[in-house]
């Protein structure tokens, strides 16, 4: 089945879907937005890779990529599961009409494979973004932040509970991770991952930092962790993920591990640490409490797709 798109596509352009070996292309164009709109480049090339392999992620049908004349990438995007959106504009080529096609062409894409909703995350800080999805009938419903925490001196790390051990992340931790990390995010996420997944967005990244990356046990039993990946090109440390068993919540192990990752960070020359966290977890003042402040933030917008 092609790819489909409501109208025509802005002269000056063609689309193809993406393959995996365009992972370094969408790479470069995501970066580009990045700076563009921060200063900064924060996605690395793995979480490219991973989001390609996704399962359920059909490239041929769910993807699109848009180049110019001279055959550069100048846009992309995805539908995932049907329900999320990710669109892409390189700074160069916006005010032409793509982000609007691309979003028409997501909608369609995701009435096909039957979903009744669309979301698209957004910077906060990307008011022509914002101002496109405003005018399709879009309204927000959650918000994310970025919270970084500087460290101009080695972190101290405090002693863990009572019948709690804090060790480094090893070979073999794989699958009690991934069952505790899936456990415990089951509250919020809309779908279990299976571990080959979680695994390409985790620990087998070739950013994936086992070092900064502390479990906590009870016993032979991980009760904790916090999963951690190094931002190329920076001097910050990037946290993935930060988990605690139900039982052994509130007694101050996700306060450990992170400041066990945080010291573990600076040991390695990152004076930055940071982490994402939305509202939908409650998480943004246990966080703040530890000394992270928001550096931005982003909103995700959904729209009904009924009766199109």
């Amino acid at each position: 089945m092609p790819n489909l798109a409501p109208q025509q596509l802005p002269a000056g352009y063609r689309n193809r879907s993406a393959t995996t070996v365009d992972a370094q292309e969408i790479h470069r164009l995501v970066a580009a937005c990045e700076r563009e709109l921060h200063g900064r480049v924060d996605t690395d090339p793995g979480a490219i890779v991973a989001d390609l392999a996704m399962p359920g992620l059909d490239l041929a049908v769910d993807t699109l990529l848009v180049h110019d004349s001279a055959g550069e990438l100048v846009a992309r995007a995805w539908v995932k599961g049907g329900r999320r959106a990710e669109i892409d504009v390189h700074p160069g080529h916006r005010g032409r009409g793509l982000g609007r096609w691309l979003l028409d062409w997501a909608e369609l894409r995701a009435c096909q494979s039957g979903s009744e909703r669309l979301a698209q995350t957004v910077s906060d800080e990307d008011r022509a973004a914002i101002d496109l999805l405003r005018s399709h009938g879009y309204g927000p419903f959650v918000t994310q932040w970025l919270l970084a925490i500087a460290m101009p001196t080695e972190p101290t790390v405090p002693e863990p509970p009572a019948g709690i051990t804090v060790r480094p992340f090893r070979p073999g931790d794989e699958r009690a991770a991934y069952r505790l990390t899936e456990d415990a995010f089951d509250e919020w996420q809309k779908r279990r991952k299976s571990y080959d997944e979680w695994a390409r967005h985790t620990v087998e990244r070739a950013t994936f930092a086992p070092a900064a990356s502390p479990a906590a046990f009870a016993g032979d039993h991980m009760v904790g962790a916090v999963l951690s990946v190094r931002t190329p090109g920076t001097d910050e440390g990037y946290i993935e993920r930060v988990a605690v068993r139900h039982d052994h919540r509130n007694r101050g192990i996700a306060g450990t591990l992170l400041q066990y990752a945080y010291r573990s960070f600076h040991q390695q020359g990152q004076r930055t640490c940071t982490l994402w966290t939305h509202s939908e977890t409650g998480a943004l003042p246990f966080y703040e409490r530890l000394g992270m402040t928001v550096r931005r933030s982003s909103t995700v917008y959904g729209k009904p797709l009924t009766g199109r």
